[in-house]
């Protein structure tokens, strides 16, 4: 069984660990995990990895977020993925730091990475894993706050919240939807 699973994020340094990059952040370390690299490729960067007999497509759209949906739309239809195998992770400032939170479906909420995917995909119809990073800002600076590096205490609970975000998408993977919200969520 193959998945995609596209973390977001903008790519260059000077986004490298900013909240915003929180997907790219997982996927690194999932990558890591298993032993696998990323490459650079039609519209994003890409690794594959294997979790209990099933295939993960792993994309890091290059796109930047606002057009992240290019490279998603791209690889679905390359790999040959139904959107039921898609989940996106993403920031969210609506959820406190290091929670996470797995829908089947759903609004973007404002975020435009996800509205781009939902424009050139077909639908909300694709499961997503949000990750908090809070909302530490002023009223009008929600773009400077997700464009900023981590605190350092933040930075410190980091690889534990990546760690059980990874067990989600695993979990995502090997057992589905319903009973991997009922653990996580």
């Amino acid at each position: 069984m193959k998945y995609l699973i596209a973390g977001l994020g903008n790519i260059g340094p000077e986004y490298e660990l900013t909240r915003h990059n929180v997907g790219f952040l997982i996927l690194d370390r999932l990558a890591d995990e298993k032993g696998s690299t990323f490459k650079v490729d039609k519209l994003a960067s890409i690794s594959e990895v294997r979790h209990k007999g099933r295939v993960l497509h792993l994309v890091k759209p290059t796109t930047y977020m606002n057009l992240s949906g290019k490279a998603v739309n791209f690889w679905l239809q390359h790999h040959k993925i139904s959107k039921e195998n898609l989940l996106v992770i993403t920031d969210d400032i609506a959820l406190p730091y290091g929670k996470i939170r797995l829908k089947p479906k759903g609004s973007a909420g404002g975020h435009n990475g996800l509205k781009n995917i939902e424009q050139l995909t077909g639908g909300q119809n694709y499961a997503r894993l949000r990750f908090g990073v809070g909302d530490d800002f002023y009223k009008g600076n929600q773009v400077d706050y997700v464009l900023s590096p981590f605190s350092q205490k933040e930075l410190d609970e980091l690889v534990l919240n990546m760690d059980r975000a990874i067990d989600a998408i695993f979990s995502f993977c090997t057992i589905g939807m319903e009973r991997t919200m009922n653990h996580f969520n």
